[in-house]
């Protein structure tokens, strides 16, 4: 797992190889029943029920993180799909417009049968306020690598043991 030091001002990326197949990995970006589970940093939840995603170009998704009883409401509209190696979508608050919202590409490439490198990109597109662009980047961080590549360790499959 790397940040690999292309973080600018108005834009990131973190790359990870996961022990993973890729279908999985595409699984968990797309589907709502995996994305509930790890679509937030460690410490903080998905709104049980809050989940939707239409997952075509054009089509939104959304779902509310929480926290000691507030609540983020969060959505997007997919902008690019290749499966299983590309999605593409903007990543907002439901009021704000897509047009000057983040957008988030997400790059998965098979390492053999059972590893994925997946590469994220965050790329603003108007200035953030002072501080949370590490504090967007530190959340990513977190759900990646806290609650992300936990869930696919669970759901991989293994070699048997003999």
């Amino acid at each position: 797992m790397t940040d690999d030091g292309t973080s600018t001002p108005a834009s990131f990326t973190l790359t990870r190889a996961l022990e993973a197949p890729r279908a999985l990995v595409w699984r968990a970006w797309t589907d709502p029943a995996l994305t509930a589970r790890w679509w937030h940093p460690s410490g903080v939840e998905v709104e049980p029920g809050s989940v939707a995603i239409d997952l075509r170009e054009g089509g939104q998704y959304a779902y509310t993180m929480t926290v000691d009883g507030q609540r983020w409401p969060t959505a997007g509209t997919y902008l690019e799909i290749h499966e299983p190696e590309l999605l593409r979508f903007t990543w907002r608050g439901p009021e704000d417009a897509d047009e000057i919202s983040p957008r988030i590409t997400v790059a998965l490439e098979e390492l053999g049968a059972e590893r994925t490198r997946m590469v994220f990109t965050l790329e603003r597109r108007v200035p953030a306020e002072a501080g949370e662009d590490e504090d967007v980047r530190d959340g990513w961080r977190s759900a990646l690598d806290e609650v992300l590549v936990p869930l696919l360790g669970e759901l991989a499959p293994r070699e048997p043991l003999v």
